[in-house]
């Protein structure tokens, strides 16, 4: 197929499809150095759990600045929210089946010393992308310092890691300019999660979208290897 090149921005604690994206990538482009969204719901600081069978937010605060920052710019308002992230996990997810083989190594991630919002999402990350041998290649934006925007920089980004395949997202469309990948033959193609569904705490009904932690804890680092990501290993 070529160099197959994804980009996304470093989420907080990111869902399975994240993961599953990178897993079909040869490299993988943390987008770090773009403007952390100011207002609405940002993923790079907030992820959804299953709270008694429902999919809840847990959202971390941030300092918010005047005018416009980036998201490697972007500091934790304090760090009170680690104790209140491992206490709901605790208190949600303590009967799941695999909690209390990954509890302390998903909690030191939890806990992993940093003031800034995409450093923290990046070591979560990578340490995940560890356990499940995945070994695509990890860059950031930030280390090209490319001055281009919306999909002239993503192109940018593209060939400066000798990419030629561009894995976007299942929303891209709404977006990007297709011609601009045409025109520097970069062939477009799109990242679909398989259906993936396991069995759940507190639940009969699959809730989808959660932090890669509820299968984590749900079925184990093994069993996501052998289901999910067995094609890439």
């Amino acid at each position: 197929m070529g160099n197959v090149v994804a980009i996304h921005q470093p989420n907080f604690m990111p869902w399975l499809g994240y993961f599953y994206k990178i897993a079909q990538s040869d490299v993988f482009i943390f987008l770090d150095d773009v403007q952390f969204q100011k207002k609405g719901a940002s993923y790079t600081n907030r992820v959804s759990i299953n709270i008694n069978g429902e999919e809840k937010y847990l959202t971390i605060p941030v300092k918010r600045k005047n005018g416009v920052w980036n998201i490697n710019e972007t500091e934790f308002l304090d760090q009170k929210w680690r104790k209140k992230v491992i206490s709901s996990l605790q208190g949600n997810y303590a009967k799941a089946k695999y909690f209390k083989e990954n509890k302390e190594f998903i909690f030191n991630l939890i806990n992993y010393e940093s003031q800034d919002l995409a450093d923290f999402n990046i070591n979560f990350i990578e340490n995940i992308l560890k356990k499940l041998d995945i070994k695509t290649l990890i860059v950031n934006s930030s280390d090209y310092n490319l001055k281009t925007t919306s999909t002239q920089r993503l192109i940018d980004l593209i060939k400066v890691v000798k990419g030629n395949v561009y894995l976007s997202g299942s929303g891209g469309d709404n977006y990007q300019d297709k011609k601009l990948y045409e025109n520097e033959k970069i062939e477009l193609i799109y990242n679909k999660m398989p259906s993936f569904k396991y069995e759940q705490l507190k639940t009969e009904e699959f809730v989808g979208g959660l932090s890669i932690i509820d299968a984590i804890f749900n079925i184990g680092f093994e069993n996501l290897k052998v289901k999910l990501f067995k094609e890439e290993n």
